[in-house]
């Protein structure tokens, strides 16, 4: 056992230290200033693992943290910080990797909601054990294997409450092998529930039929094929309208309705677009960005890659009674960027490079990014800093309070 001096926090969370011999010791749950004694888990050739055995002196950051599965829990690894430190750490993460592309970067901004309660998606596993018990949760941290799930304090109320109720209909099926996983979504208007049914069990069915209708759930049977699924909505409140938005369980939905809120407005507040503008909507989706700026009166083409995601906003323009152009378009390609008065992109994880070179060679005056990843926003924050923009705004977007995980909204102007 090592007593060691935590330095700082790495990119992921976890505690850094160095030993006698000036070797890297990365530590779970330890906090920056934190004198821990720890014991090693992993040995690499230029780092170690570790875990600690006693906190010997506390950060003054250290909280109890509001989940009984804290230790075991794959997820939510920044509990025991507090959560204003958890936000300074996310901000010197996005600001330390914009300044290793030499990006200079303005006061970081904050959009963020409550600490807890927020998530509105789950996907939670089903699996008998060797001794035929039930296993009903999450991951264990750094394993494949379920833990059994109690509470999960970040799911949305209505969604933990239904954790208990879940597991006694698990127990009283006749086949539960027969269920790879459940998924629970929430929209603002329903809840759904959904089983990935590895072979059908009618017996089974019929119960999970009576626990939706006492539970007041849209139930889905996923059976592997296509098949029929029902649309929930959330709402958006852009120039005096309430837009409910469509989507179905599978699509790409951001998981904290009220920090989106919040997206949706600085993007809108960002850009002021006037009537008649034409904003180049990449990465559409459900038309979460496109379709609020067209309620104000812009022009927007929306491209997505999925032809499935295009119709679903095509949809919901047309509920809404929204002009709004959309195509389907491999985005790894760089669409046309001309004559547009702003680009608003919102890539996956590995970003968006082929666009920001089209957009630093051609693109208009303003460009807004909305990032889920900081290594591929410096990437491609420095294409368009080296074509002529220049980093004007940017803000921490804390999507998922007691993670590590960060989002960001940025906007360049053509200098």
């Amino acid at each position: 056992m090592d007593a060691l001096e935590v330095l700082r926090l790495s990119h992921d969370g976890r505690g850094i230290a160095r030993d006698a011999q000036g070797k890297t010791i990365f530590i779970d749950r330890a906090l920056p200033g934190e004198r821990v004694d720890v014991r090693r888990h992993r040995q690499r050739r230029r780092f170690d693992e570790a875990h600690p055995v006693q906190v010997a002196r506390p950060s003054a950051a250290r909280v109890v943290p509001a989940c009984v599965h804290f230790e075991v829990c794959g997820g939510c690894s920044l509990q025991h910080l507090e959560i204003s430190a958890q936000r300074e750490h996310k901000s010197g993460v996005l600001v330390e990797h914009l300044h290793r592309a030499r990006l200079d970067v303005p006061a970081v901004e904050l959009l963020a909601g409550e600490a807890y309660g927020y998530r509105r998606r789950a996907r939670l596993g089903v699996k008998l054990d060797g001794e035929g018990r039930l296993r009903f949760g999450f991951r264990r941290r750094q394993s494949e294997r379920l833990f059994d799930i109690e509470q999960c304090p970040v799911l949305l109320p209505g969604l933990e409450v239904l954790l208990a109720p879940l597991r006694e209909c698990l127990q009283r099926l006749e086949a539960p092998r027969q269920l790879g996983h459940i998924e629970l979504i929430a929209g603002d208007d329903a809840i759904a529930l959904k089983l990935r049914q590895l072979k059908p069990v009618a017996a089974d069915e019929s119960r999970w039929r009576v626990f939706a209708e006492a539970h007041d759930l849209v139930l889905i049977f996923d059976r592997g094929e296509p098949s029929a699924l029902p649309t929930l909505h959330y709402r958006l409140d852009v120039a005096g309208r309430s837009l409910a938005m469509g989507f179905q369980p599978g699509d790409f939905l951001q998981v904290n309705g009220a920090v989106n809120r919040q997206l949706v407005g600085a993007a809108l507040d960002w850009l002021a677009l006037p009537a008649g503008a034409r904003l180049l909507d990449l990465f559409a989706g459900v038309g979460n960005f496109g379709l609020p700026f067209a309620a104000t009166g812009v022009r927007v083409a929306a491209i997505e890659g999925s032809a499935a995601m295009v119709e679903r906003v095509s949809a919901n323009a047309r509920t809404l009674g929204l002009g709004i152009s959309t195509r389907a378009m491999d985005l790894g390609q760089a669409p046309a960027v001309e004559d547009v008065d702003a680009v608003l992109l919102d890539p996956p994880r590995d970003g968006a490079q082929n666009v920001c070179k089209a957009l630093a060679s051609a693109g208009p005056e303003r460009v807004l990014y909305v990032s889920c990843d900081p290594a591929t926003l410096a990437r491609d924050a420095a294409l368009l800093v080296a074509g002529g923009y220049r980093l004007v705004r940017i803000a921490l977007v804390d999507m998922f309070p007691q993670t590590p995980h960060l989002e960001s909204l940025s906007l360049f102007e053509r200098r």
